[in-house]
């Protein structure tokens, strides 16, 4: 379903800024952050109308928007098609990487523990020639709001040990892999997303780095850190 160019720029800010503070955004407040040179009123008429399309939702207790699975979709899409820039610490290569060709298996632990903390998500790194999964994230995780929902913690311990079971199942590439809500392909995980990708680790061992965590992650900075991190092997 398409959306006007007006509504377009609408939509993503309220995703961005939905991440950002975890509550419902009103057309006053993103007229003031986003300066989008139109009044309040025509915001919430163009949001009524993305809800209406199924981007957006309205809680009943409030009068601002949150994204739907559709929304959150339409804005990963936009920013896969932009493009998107390099993660600032470019793992410190030299310092990390070079475990790797010491051990391996240190290298790997290492290295999902630097994708949990700088993503504040759920990391996991499966070498695929071993079956062996390394998973850090907890202390990240846990810190996250939707988190305070201790049914929301039984869903996600669910949700990884689904994962895990039929990681072989993602039909995956070299590229990225998203998955958002009820995207994903397995029962309850509607309140989870997954950011995935198949790679080479060194040694050319096969593998697949994937960062899972609350449908509002921070999607342009995960994709960021993976996008990075998958240019740092080609390297070794």
């Amino acid at each position: 379903m398409k959306i006007t160019e007006r509504q377009a720029e609408i939509l993503n800010g309220t995703v961005k800024e939905y991440i950002d503070l975890v509550q419902p955004i009103s057309s006053e407040f993103l007229e003031k952050k986003h300066h989008l040179g139109i009044s309040p009123a025509t915001i919430r008429t163009e949001m009524q109308k993305l809800t209406k399309k199924g981007f957006l939702c309205q809680p009943h207790t409030s009068a601002g928007r949150v994204p739907t699975d559709k929304g959150y979709r339409f804005f990963v899409d936009n920013l896969l098609e932009k493009g998107i820039s390099e993660f600032e610490d470019t793992f410190k290569t030299e310092e990390i990487f070079q475990e790797a060709r010491k051990d391996i298996l240190k290298w790997a632990a290492r290295l999902t523990k630097f994708l949990a903390e700088q993503s504040s998500n759920f990391a996991i790194l499966h070498l695929l020639e071993r079956d062996f999964f390394w998973k850090e994230g907890w202390e990240e995780i846990l810190k996250e709001p939707e988190f305070e929902e201790k049914d929301l913690i039984s869903d996600f311990v669910r949700f990884l040990e689904n994962f895990e079971e039929n990681a072989e199942n993602f039909k995956i590439n070299s590229g990225i892999k998203i998955y958002i809500g009820k995207e994903n392909p397995f029962s309850k995980t509607q309140d989870f997303s997954i950011i995935l990708s198949r790679c080479y680790f060194p040694r050319r061992e096969k593998g697949v780095i994937s960062i899972l965590g609350p449908k509002r992650m921070s999607y342009g900075r995960n994709i960021s850190l993976i996008n990075s991190f998958k240019k740092v092997l080609e390297k070794l």
